[in-house]
């Protein structure tokens, strides 16, 4: 692929290699990133996670805590992710009545965006409600994994 064709790919070099993205001429301001993600199952195992009854423990306990060590570790799990100091991150899963539904903020003093750590939270704390309830439903659904907003930096902010 010719990065010429399409230069807002900045992870391609010149000659079309993978790249890490030189941050150190950026400011380091505020920046804040909110992602969402939805499990689907049935409503029978979103009852026994109300309940406190699956095998495993509690559920939304262990999924927020996952979520919330998955944003700290992001640039060990993708290769081109600079390494952030995350201020704050918090993960919220609410229960529906087929679905979880998880949103992650995410915050950081730094030069670069924390748009990957909040996607890598809601991703890691809907696997964790899947490993936690696979017992009862193979068949959950992880679904619409997305950035929602962003703030600070250069390209300004992001609200979908």
């Amino acid at each position: 692929m010719n990065p010429e064709n399409n230069p807002k790919l900045n992870h391609i070099d010149d000659q079309g290699r993978a790249k890490m993205v030189d941050v150190s001429a950026k400011d380091v301001t505020l920046r804040r990133a909110v992602a969402t993600a939805r499990l689907k199952t049935r409503p029978d195992v979103v009852d026994l996670i109300r309940e406190g009854k699956t095998a495993k423990g509690d559920v939304l306990a262990t999924a927020r805590i996952a979520g919330i060590m998955a944003a700290k570790r992001t640039s060990d799990l993708i290769p081109l992710c600079h390494p952030l100091p995350v201020s704050s991150a918090t993960v919220d899963l609410v229960l529906q009545e087929t679905a979880i539904d998880i949103t992650a903020e995410v915050l950081s003093r730094a030069q670069t965006g924390v748009e990957m750590e909040a996607l890598t939270a809601v991703s890691v704390a809907a696997l964790t409600v899947y490993d936690m309830c696979k017992a009862v439903d193979r068949s959950m659904v992880i679904e619409h994994v997305r950035l929602e907003e962003k703030s600070g930096g250069q390209s300004g902010g992001f609200r979908r």
